[in-house]
């Protein structure tokens, strides 16, 4: 009996994904559950198993090719029995594990090679370009050698690697689908991830949509610097995990939306809808791009517990473990430039949300306190609003809300 192979629903937003990679080829005996294939969505990317145990019998699609939500993409027959493995060829196992099923991979496209000069798979391939990493260097664990997404994801995360100062490491990128200008100059053309189209693309509808304005002030930093140092070492002890500064942020954000609820709110239509809940996102980079886990409640959070969450979506976001429920809604979005060096940004809203909070770099600058001046290491923030929900006086008292929350941390306790 022929059984087809579905691109399953995901999501209740998501209506289309790439294959990224097939794990299996025609013939391929496999099981129940065995990986199939890796979709990547504008949200997640995830292995898709086998409804049903069998032999491949057809592939429709290709690796990168784009799918809709309930295609159909292939045919497993339950009832047919795996060819016989060429001469010499290496005997299959009747059940595959995870790792051995993703190395049945499908002919790959031509491209860097690693161990056993077998080609890169597409999501391999990808990996390599985008980090840099010399695929000579990996070690393969796939079928005669061949790279396996989870082995250049291990040499990333090696202590060892520096992969910025291989002088192999341009010659290997470059065999990514080179090509060359009208002035002989060469190039590297690389097709956008669907994370990445979905980026530009929610990016540019927010610009064309929404009437973004940008207002920023200035926090002086050191009472809460003074409070973390005092603290720091009693917070680990009692907690184990370190007191950061996002928890204060997320906090005194959370007073400021409470005096300023258009901020928390969003347009539908004609209307405009309240929340009166705080799932606030915390923007964070991953190797596939940005991405914006959110914290949910974080209004019944404790500090420690606001550190833990974010850390655990952080965490999240590197190893690519991210659920569609830690990526889904938000009421609001803090993102930290500061982290890269950025003195001042104008970040640009979260659509549907109706502001977004950017944190920037702490630098020592004079300061007048009282009648004297002091140097003190100062943050400068930004919140870009959508002026259609938010008025100019309410987005300039919102930050005055949290520096002066920021600036007098026992605020926090009293609520005022």
């Amino acid at each position: 009996m022929a059984v087809d192979i579905v691109i399953p629903e995901v999501g209740e937003s998501i209506t289309e994904g790439t294959i990224s990679t097939w794990y299996v080829k025609v013939g391929d005996a496999i099981a129940v559950d065995q990986p199939l294939f890796e979709l990547e969505t504008d949200k997640i990317t995830t292995d898709v198993p086998s409804p049903v145990g069998g032999v491949v019998t057809a592939l429709t699609v290709g690796d990168g090719e784009d799918v809709m939500i309930g295609a159909v993409v292939g045919t497993i027959d339950e009832t047919a029995e795996a060819a016989a493995p060429a001469e010499k060829a290496p005997e299959a196992p009747t059940k595959a594990a995870p790792k051995e099923a993703a190395a049945k991979a499908a002919p790959a496209a031509s491209g860097p090679k690693g161990g056993g000069d077998m080609p890169l798979p597409p999501a391999s391939r990808r990996m390599v370009q985008e980090h840099g990493v010399d695929p000579s260097t990996v070690t393969g664990t796939g079928v005669r050698g061949q790279i396996l997404k989870s082995d250049v994801q291990a040499a990333i995360k090696a202590p060892a690697a520096d992969w910025s100062k291989d002088a192999s490491t341009s010659a290997s990128l470059a065999a990514v689908k080179p090509s060359q200008t009208s002035t002989g100059r060469a190039t590297r053309r690389v097709p956008m991830t669907r994370l990445r189209r979905r980026i530009a693309q929610r990016l540019k509808e927010v610009q064309n949509t929404a009437a973004i304005l940008t207002t920023f002030n200035e926090v002086d930093m050191k009472p809460v610097m003074d409070l973390r140092t005092k603290y720091k070492q009693a917070f680990i002890d009692k907690h184990g995990i370190k007191l950061g500064f996002m928890s204060f942020f997320v906090k005194a954000t959370i007073e400021a939306l409470k005096e300023f609820p258009a901020v928390n709110g969003i347009i539908d239509g004609d209307d405009i809808v309240y929340n009166e809940f705080y799932d606030v996102g915390i923007a964070v980079s991953s190797n596939r791009g940005l991405v914006v886990p959110v914290l949910r409640d974080a209004d019944r959070l404790s500090f420690a517990e606001v550190e833990g969450g974010i850390n655990a979506l952080a965490g999240a976001a590197r190893d690519g473990n991210l659920t569609l429920d830690q990526l889904s809604g938000g009421t609001f979005t803090i993102t930290n430039g500061g982290t890269f060096g950025s003195m001042l940004s104008t970040p640009i809203i979260n659509a549907p949300q109706s502001a977004i909070l950017g944190m920037h770099n702490i630098v020592k600058r004079p300061w007048v306190v009282g009648d004297a001046i002091e140097i003190r290491p100062i943050m400068y923030v930004a919140l870009s609003y959508d002026h259609r929900i938010v008025d100019g006086a309410q987005a300039v008292r919102f930050l005055v809300k949290i520096k002066q929350v920021l600036e007098d941390p026992a605020r926090l306790l009293l609520e005022v």
